[in-house]
């Protein structure tokens, strides 16, 4: 930390912008781990000082108190193991999740719909922000797809632990015999990829299309074509982005999209020389899940990477999924 604090006080470090943005995301890197650690050794010293008095006025009544700061203490402790093993080049930046859904129609769009929530519920509990870039949504339920961005220390580390086919099985809420259904949905995520980083991408390798930006029902957002949408000709990927009013915006952010797109291609890349694998482009169908929902006839999320499992579905749903992302990164990191 000394020698990233002096070389911030050079005159001459803003001259190379881009070396001077690598020293300072790595210096701000530091500080939160530090800072971190501060807040647990006080939490350790104050749990420490409430059972020390407990014990010297032989007071019960303060148990319930103690054990309290106890738990807070042990999930601090927790949250701060999971994120000292995120040691990934980009595990400190924003993520950019996209989730589509498989074949089922209705019932996929609405398991989409309900794996959207989850995390935006998950983003909340973590302290991150969270804004759709692009959605669109069912004509019956739910999400045909749906593209956001989560905001905060470590989002793209956390959760690039959740890419992968996730699988539904429940009572079918739109079939009138209350049959058993299967769902599948893809979630995907990339880092957004900061100024720093270098991606090249030919202007004449890109298509450039406009359109109206629209929301549910097919009622326009605005008169205007502000939504954008990008093709990189070489590899077929396209994304878009309708979120802000200003086409420049959208645009801006579709960029982002698209350069964290090609570095996780990259990145995909090379993890298939090492290991031959890669999970994230499998058919959204049978046999290809990383994780199981069944809510039909018995109750039990199981991870089948991790072999993790919660019976506590709604909890999950619900955004309480710490002990799944930590399992997740114990097993890449182990593997």
């Amino acid at each position: 930390m000394t020698e990233l604090n002096k070389a911030l006080e050079d005159p001459d470090f803003w001259n190379d912008p881009k070396s001077a943005q690598v020293i300072f995301q790595e210096r701000t890197g530091l500080e939160t781990k530090l800072g971190d650690w501060k807040r647990l050794e006080e939490s350790a010293s104050d749990l420490s000082v409430l059972m020390e008095l407990a014990l010297e006025e032989n007071d019960e009544s303060q148990v319930p108190e103690i054990q309290k700061s106890l738990d807070s203490f042990t999930r601090e402790l927790d949250d701060y193991e999971t994120k000292r093993i995120l040691s990934g080049p980009m595990d400190f930046n924003n993520a950019i999740v996209e989730i589509h859904p498989g074949a089922g129609g209705t019932e996929s769009m609405d398991w989409a719909a309900m794996l959207y929530r989850m995390y935006l519920r998950y983003s909340d509990r973590n302290g991150f922000k969270s804004h759709i870039l692009d959605k669109l949504d069912g004509e019956e339920a739910g999400v045909k797809s749906v593209t956001f961005l989560v905001e905060g220390p470590h989002a793209y580390g956390l959760l690039r632990a959740e890419s992968g086919i996730h699988r539904l099985v429940r009572i079918s809420p739109f079939n009138a015999n209350g049959r058993r259904h299967t769902s599948f949905a893809s979630v995907f995520v990339i880092p957004e990829i900061n100024d720093d980083i270098v991606i090249e991408i030919n202007e004449k390798d890109l298509r450039v299309d406009t359109y109206r930006a629209s929301g549910a029902g097919g009622q326009h957002v605005n008169k205007t074509s502000s939504a954008v949408r990008l093709t990189h000709i070489p590899t077929g990927i396209v994304v878009q982005c309708q979120d802000d009013r200003s086409q420049h915006r959208n645009k801006e952010m579709a960029m982002k999209v698209l350069k964290g797109r090609l570095y996780q291609l990259e990145e995909d890349k090379k993890a298939q020389e090492i290991k031959l694998m890669h999970e994230n482009k499998k058919e959204i169908a049978w046999g290809s899940q990383i994780r199981s929902y069944t809510l039909q006839p018995y109750r039990l999320i199981k991870d089948h990477r991790t072999g993790h499992e919660s019976g506590n579905v709604d909890a999950v749903l619900d955004g309480d999924l710490n002990a799944f992302v930590k399992a997740t990164l114990h097993w890449k990191l182990d593997g």
